[in-house]
């Protein structure tokens, strides 16, 4: 019997196609351009570049996926828990726009 991996990401429930913000299309840009950057730095391995400068591209890879992801966690707070909360009373409000800020420092 032979181990094989399946990489394919899980099918999105339905609701999931409807699911988009006007960040997504730069989100999918950001990952794209990282997604080259990651490439970079398979072949700088493959090419026995210095440990130094494959470090370096993959802080930068890493710091490319970490904003995307920053960026697509707070969008969905922004839209999202305002709409789920509705017209909720003042305190509140307060208190879900106090969460959103605090976000910013993940």
């Amino acid at each position: 019997m032979t181990d094989t991996i399946d990489d394919t990401p899980p099918p999105a429930p339905p609701a999931a196609a409807a699911h988009l913000h006007s960040t997504h299309p730069d989100l999918v840009k950001r990952l794209k351009r990282a997604e080259g950057h990651l490439r970079s730095v398979i072949a700088m391995i493959e090419a026995e570049r210095s440990c130094l400068d494959i470090a370096q591209q993959m802080h930068a890879v890493e710091r490319a996926i970490c904003q995307a992801k920053r960026t697509l966690i707070q969008d969905h707070i922004d839209h999202c828990l305002d709409e789920a909360a509705g017209s909720i009373g003042r305190n509140q409000r307060e208190t879900i726009e106090e969460f959103k800020a605090i976000t910013k420092y993940l």
